[in-house]
């Protein structure tokens, strides 16, 4: 499975992708809204898992290669971990790679991956208040601010709030990104 935007490739997790997604998931500035720092070992399972979970479900989050370099630059939803309400497009690219429209770019495909593949009828993403900058990218991306959202263990403690959206608002967001390009 590929998926092609006009500067970067989605596939599933592959093994060599594991450094550049522990040193993404080691970097303090990259975790700060999106959880805590990991070791290798929790980064490796973590990158098994996401492989896993294509193995077995069929889809999963999406590595993101910048097709100019062929570097990996981050990680796109959709996702569904176990007690989500459904699925949820998220983003997290390293640092040298944001401010650059990647998460715009990659988030897009993503959430078309969701809604028209995957045939969701509502997606979500789940964002910690202080997060502004996914905010902002969700709210460019059509989703609302429904308020807190109850997570289940081990992120019940941990305020998030969901932005979420229908097949039917993201078709009317879509066809304004694309307008606005």
């Amino acid at each position: 499975m590929r998926l092609d935007t006009p500067r970067l490739i989605l596939r599933p997790p592959e093994k060599q992708d594991f450094g550049a997604w522990a040193l993404m998931e080691a970097d303090e500035s990259v975790k700060a809204n999106t959880g805590s720092v990991q070791d290798q070992r929790e980064s490796w399972n973590q990158l098994l898992s996401v492989a896993g979970h294509w193995k077995i479900m069929g889809w999963g989050a999406l590595c993101a290669i910048e097709k100019s370099s062929g570097r990996f630059i981050g990680r796109f939803g959709p996702s569904k971990p176990f007690g989500w309400p459904c699925i949820e497009v998220g983003w997290m690219l390293l640092p040298e790679f944001q401010g650059k429209g990647y998460a715009l770019e990659g988030a897009i495909a993503a959430m078309d991956f969701a809604f028209l593949e995957l045939g969701e009828a509502r997606v979500i993403h789940t964002i910690r208040p202080a997060n502004t900058a996914s905010q902002k990218l969700a709210a460019r991306l059509g989703s609302k601010n429904l308020g807190p959202i109850a997570l289940p263990p081990p992120y019940d403690e941990i305020p998030n709030e969901e932005w979420s959206q229908t097949r039917a608002e993201w078709d009317v967001s879509r066809k304004r990104l694309a307008n606005d390009s």
